[in-house]
């Protein structure tokens, strides 16, 4: 057997920790049964951030869920067969709704997130595909001005990290955006950021780099994996057995049933996010613009305008909710009303969520050649590159310069 490295899943982070295994010599070979790059990452709202270093769980939260759970039209919705899952994650997440964990969570966010440009950059450069990435601002837009406050915690931890941010009204606001509703009356600036004008290009781009670069990439599903006799692992694939030294799980919210026959039994769910896309938009938008009271963002892309959002928690095999195209079709009119609507495509993806919105990155305890690279949750696409960097260190035997404790596979 060789030392080929193989990677159980070819979304972006798969494909990054290849990247980044093959920068350090190693063989790789990525496995998925789709496309790479095509699954959840691609509906991404496009944003590559250094600052997006803020949990999903904050003080305050566990107030407003109710009413958005009540509101038919809410940012959060849980389907009901999912409710008994949902209480024990929720009991989890509501643990680190506090000032202190949030501060905690967001120092192991800054690891992931800070280098997450440069990084893109670097592994696109020579591909031809450089201008997928491009220069942003994150525009936070408001109704109501009152409620725009640098003084935020979720700002003022962005802004003791370094980030630059700017308040500003409604005159100023049109003019950065020309398209925005003047029902907006304020925004907040958060600068030195970018956004992928493709996600699913750029996941296309890379892996091709990957492949150009001597990965073997497998179409394959895989129904089980198990640790063999000489402590090599074998995946069971629908062409076979697949048998390797070193396997890395970045198989997105389907790698937790692959583990947990192995005993990790991690609490991770899918948290089903859907996008519209208007590619007869007839307007442009100049950064990525999130609609704080809706939370939903739209961009500019090469495919058209897109408009993401919606957290709906629910089995990852369920069929997506026809009403959610509706309501982000509604919802994209208000924030641009001379959006052209014509011929929009709907999507749905599934963010593989954790409770303290951290991933599950490293070697999994007693399981040598095991590695965990999975569970980004709304981040994976400014996390991946980082993600890739530390999977491909800890495979080479490279003692990384990061604490990773805060993302163990074992800290549930």
């Amino acid at each position: 057997m060789d030392d080929t490295v193989t990677i159980l899943g070819a979304g972006i982070v798969g494909i990054c920790c290849a990247l980044s295994l093959q920068n350090r010599g190693v063989k790789v070979r990525l496995i998925d049964r789709g496309a790479p790059g095509q699954e959840t990452s691609y509906g991404n709202a496009g944003i590559i951030s250094p600052w997006s270093i803020v949990p999903q769980a904050m003080p305050g939260i566990l107030k407003s869920i109710p009413g958005m759970l009540l509101d038919r039209n809410g940012p959060l919705s849980v389907r009901p067969s999912f409710w008994p899952k949902m209480i024990s994650w929720g009991l989890r997440f509501a643990a680190h709704s506090n000032a202190k964990a949030a501060h905690a969570t967001s120092d192991a966010m800054e690891i992931l997130c800070q280098p997450s440009i440069m990084l893109y950059r670097r592994h696109l450069q020579g591909t031809g595909h450089e201008h997928l990435v491009a220069d942003s601002f994150y525009v936070h837009a408001f109704r109501n001005a009152s409620k725009a406050s640098l003084n935020d915690l979720g700002y003022k931890i962005r802004e003791n990290k370094g980030a630059e941010l700017e308040l500003i009204g409604g005159d100023a606001l049109r003019q950065l955006e020309p398209a925005l509703s003047p029902a907006f009356k304020a925004a907040v600036l958060i600068k030195g950021q970018a956004r992928a004008v493709s996600p699913g290009r750029i996941g296309t781009a890379l892996a091709q780099k990957a492949l150009d670069q001597g990965a073997e990439i497998l179409r394959t599903d895989v129904s089980g994996l198990t640790r063999q006799a000489d402590g090599t692992w074998a995946l069971a694939t629908s062409d076979g057995t697949v048998q390797t030294k070193n396997l890395v799980i970045a198989a997105g919210v389907w790698s937790a049933a692959l583990l947990k026959p192995l005993g990790l039994d991690v609490p991770l769910v899918a948290e089903r996010g859907y996008t519209v896309e208007f590619p007869n938009a007839a307007i442009n938008i100049n950064n990525s613009v999130m609609d704080v009271d809706a939370k939903i963002v739209a961009s500019s892309m090469l495919e058209g305008v897109r408009v993401a959002g919606s957290s709906e928690f629910g089995a990852i095999d369920a069929p997506a909710n026809p009403r959610k195209k509706a309501l982000l079709k509604a919802q994209a009119k208000a924030m641009f009303p001379d959006l052209g609507t014509k011929g929009t495509v709907f999507w749905m993806g599934r963010r593989p969520s954790f409770p303290d919105s951290l991933p599950a990155l490293g070697a999994v305890d007693g399981a040598q050649g095991l590695f965990t690279a999975f569970g980004h949750s709304h981040y994976g696409l400014m996390m991946a590159p980082k993600s890739g960097e530390l999977i491909a260190d800890l495979v080479a035997g490279v003692a990384p310069n990061t604490d990773l404790s805060p993302f163990s596979p074992q800290r549930f």
